[in-house]
């Protein structure tokens, strides 16, 4: 049985073993499967590989998108850009790659929405997700702030972030997990009345469909977006890459 899966912890939120399992249906695959493995530390990345001698690739979320890659031989140019991973290829010869395809999934949900044609983005989260976002962001030269419970230098912070500077950002993206299921009722605390129709509202989180975060944009009448049709098409590239016959 080929092995596919997905490292991260916890993992009770993911949707990636029901598109696979649908994919493999589809493509009439019976000898491949996806699985979750919720590992609770990274350094259980090595010992997974043994137990699962047919794993032949990974799909990373939180936390590890980072911090797994000390593990990898190599990483693609999009990977080493962003300083994350989210797709792992095992070589035949025991080698691990690393790549980034959130920002390849990122960057066509966006443009499905016209968001490549946004001036000025505010960007909630510091994490893996976060810089593949603004990898994308800088890619299509658009404007972006990050924005973090923690104040640092560059990185604004959510108590210090007014109406007035709110409403000058055309495009707002959650990378953060909040929303996420089962947690449906937290969001990020942004000066929600400065939020309007000239606005649009991206969510990363994309169970559920409608997270707070994305009802209280709606509710102003702003365009929103949630993570779905990001996931998809980063699943599908990875499924090009675990299908390549070298690193």
């Amino acid at each position: 049985m080929k092995t596919f899966g997905l490292i991260g912890y916890p993992l009770g939120h993911s949707w990636s073993a029901v598109y696979f399992a649908e994919k493999f249906r589809h493509l009439e695959l019976d000898d491949h499967a996806y699985r979750l493995f919720p590992i609770e530390n990274i350094q259980g990345f090595p010992e997974l590989w043994k137990t699962y001698p047919r794993l032949m690739g990974l799909n990373v979320t939180v936390p590890y998108k980072q911090s797994v890659i000390p593990f990898m031989d190599l990483l693609d140019d999009a990977a080493s850009a962003i300083g994350a991973v989210n797709c792992i290829l095992k070589s035949p010869e025991g080698k691990f790659k690393g790549y980034n395809t959130d920002a390849y999934g990122f960057e066509k949900a966006l443009r499905l929405k016209n968001g490549h044609q946004r001036k000025n983005a505010l960007v909630l989260g510091t994490g893996g997700a976060s810089k593949a976002v603004v990898y994308v962001l800088q890619k299509l030269g658009i404007s972006c702030h990050l924005v973090s419970r923690n104040p640092a230098a560059n990185i604004l912070c959510y108590k210090t972030l007014d109406e007035a500077a709110f409403t000058a950002f055309d495009l707002i993206i959650n990378t953060t997990p909040l929303g996420m299921y089962p947690n449906v009722e937290s969001c990020p605390d942004l000066p929600w009345d400065g939020a309007g129709s000239h606005q649009l509202f991206f969510d990363l989180v994309y169970n559920p469909e409608q997270t707070a975060f994305l009802q209280k944009a709606a509710a102003r009448g702003a365009q929103t977006e949630n993570g779905l049709k990001m996931l998809e098409l980063q699943a599908d590239a990875s499924w090009e890459i675990w299908n390549k016959s070298q690193l």
